[in-house]
């Protein structure tokens, strides 16, 4: 059976001795980037292997881009070598952060073509509630090549959504732009991160947080379809796209999409951190 949206960690367990699971360990602090990887070398899933926000999935920043861009398909490749991932592997990605570090691990494998790819729901402390062990230290040397060989980029482009088509997706009223990010940045009355606060003019608020049960694991599906299908009003999920503030909780409401199944909003990878890269984009404030 292939996990493709969630995994509980039950279901990782049982999984742990089998040769083609890669657990990818997705931790990391925004305002601390180096936190993740220490909190990787304390404790870890067995077996698991660390993969950077900055370095491994995202892009280098230009003068251009926002915090995060999308790897280069190549490039995100190579790192999945790495992580010991192949094209008959199951990935289980997981963080200590409502799977808003690990949705963005998931949607990148999504969208090189890679299906067999879940989010440990509750991530590393419901593991440790389940019972599970913990290894220290870092990444053990690959034990074989990965079966199926390695991941061949086919990134799919109709997933994306760049800012030269924000104006034109927001004209048309049948498209809804969905903010990932907390109330309060959004409303643009703190701003912790960005060199400007609010958000685009016509994009509307669901922040990830909404998508989760006070124990961190994600609602059950028909509550997160609810809560959709009235932020949706009626649109097509075909029409919708996923922003956040540099394209990484974003990706954790795209999870949350197809795990209520409705699969096919796309991602605006850029973000509120490439939009206000040029200061004549519309801003706007409030809820």
């Amino acid at each position: 059976m292939a996990f493709t949206t969630l995994i509980d960690a039950a279901a990782l367990r049982e999984l742990a001795d089998e040769p083609n699971v890669a657990v990818v360990d997705c931790r990391f602090d925004l305002l601390h980037p180096e936190g993740g990887r220490r909190a990787y070398l304390k404790g870890h899933i067995p077996g698991a292997r660390y993969a950077d926000l900055n370095k491994d999935l995202s892009a280098p920043i230009s003068p251009n881009s926002g915090r995060h861009p999308l790897p280069a398909p190549q490039d995100f490749a190579a790192t999945l070598d790495r992580l010991g991932i192949g094209n008959a592997t199951q990935v289980v990605a997981y963080d200590d952060a409502g799977g808003s570090f690990a949705a963005r691990a998931w949607w990148l494998l999504r969208w090189m073509g890679h299906p067999s790819v879940a989010v440990l729901d509750g991530g590393i402390k419901a593991w440790i509630a389940a019972g599970g062990a913990l290894e220290s230290g870092e990444e053990k040397p690959l034990s074989a090549t990965p079966s199926g060989g390695g991941v061949s980029p086919r990134p799919d482009a109709a997933a994306v959504i760049d800012t030269t088509d924000i104006a034109a997706f927001l004209a048309d009223l049948t498209h809804l732009l969905v903010d990932a990010r907390a109330p309060e940045r959004y409303a643009g009355s703190v701003e912790p991160i960005d060199t400007a606060a609010g958000h685009i003019a016509g994009a509307v608020n669901h922040p990830f947080s909404a998508n989760l049960a006070p124990d961190g694991r994600f609602l059950p599906a028909a509550e997160l379809r609810r809560r959709w299908e009235e932020r949706l009003a009626g649109r097509k999920v075909g029409d919708v796209a996923a922003m956040c503030g540099s394209g990484v909780t974003a990706c954790h409401n795209l999870l949350s999409l197809e795990v209520a199944g409705l699969r096919g909003a796309k991602l605006y990878a850029g973000s509120w951190s490439e939009w206000i890269r040029d200061p004549n984009r519309p801003v706007a404030r409030g809820a």
